[in-house]
């Protein structure tokens, strides 16, 4: 039975001599996620059964985390390479980037999403202005009191405010664990599976300069130049949901 996999190479500035066995628990499918090379490398496979997915040991409130992935050329139609942060219960907390395949010759979309006290739906679609299976790239989150802002190589993509002032929930009082998964959402059978380093900075001992950041207005133009030309879906301009009235932090 043919596997694709995904390894993620492990670089944690926030433990000392981090390692995945230490840090990061295989959480499913039956053999297919494996750490090896003591600890610092994880690998995740996908065959025509399912796939498989790890989670971090600890919880963390506030931190930085960079991904850095080489997505598979050719057809991965219907699988999904996911990273994201996210508490427990029905009013869990969540932040996503998601990477959704498609057929051969199309370009991958870009999907991210916050949740606040169990509601979400606030997905932005992206395309990305580089092929992302020629080499890899680094995607991050990072989140404060103030901001989450999704980034690639370094470049803003979408800034989700701190509103509690004006009626909006934000995630700060539920520390999330860090996930990885890579599964076939279409539930058959394409070619699929990627390459990924990552290094892991969550918000443990000394905050760095990750806890007070935000963007400046270079970097804030940058974004808007990204979301001008290169965002394909925005829930903040959907017409069935605008319909039903825009959410609140749209018009701020």
């Amino acid at each position: 039975m043919a596997v694709s996999v995904l390894a993620i190479l492990l670089a944690c500035s926030a433990v000392a001599s981090a390692s995945f066995d230490k840090e990061f628990d295989i959480t499913w499918g039956d053999g297919r996620g494996k750490i090896l090379n003591n600890g610092q490398l994880l690998t995740l496979g996908l065959d025509k059964v399912s796939g498989s997915g790890f989670q971090s040991k600890h919880e963390y409130l506030y931190g930085k985390i960079d991904m850095q992935l080489k997505l598979v050329s050719g057809n991965s139609a219907g699988t999904v390479t996911a990273y994201y942060l996210s508490s427990q219960g029905p009013t869990h907390d969540e932040i996503d980037f998601e990477f959704l395949g498609n057929v051969t010759g199309e370009p991958y979309t870009l999907h991210t999403n916050v949740f606040t006290q169990g509601q979400g739906q606030r997905e932005q679609q992206f395309r990305l202005w580089f092929d992302p299976t020629n080499d890899f790239h680094t995607y991050s989150i990072l989140w404060n009191p103030k901001h989450i802002i999704f980034m690639v190589d370094d470049m803003p993509i979408r800034d989700f405010k701190n509103l509690e002032g004006k009626g909006i929930a934000f995630p700060k009082n539920q520390p999330m664990r860090l996930y990885s998964s890579l599964w076939n959402a279409a539930g058959g059978r394409p070619r699929c599976g990627s390459s990924v380093g990552t290094e892991v900075a969550p918000g443990t001992g000394a905050a760095g300069e990750w806890y007070n950041q935000e963007l400046d207005l270079t970097r804030q133009q940058r974004m808007r130049w990204v979301q001008s030309n290169y965002m394909i879906y925005n829930y903040c301009t959907d017409p069935k949901r605008v319909a039903k009235g825009v959410p609140a932090e749209c018009s701020m």
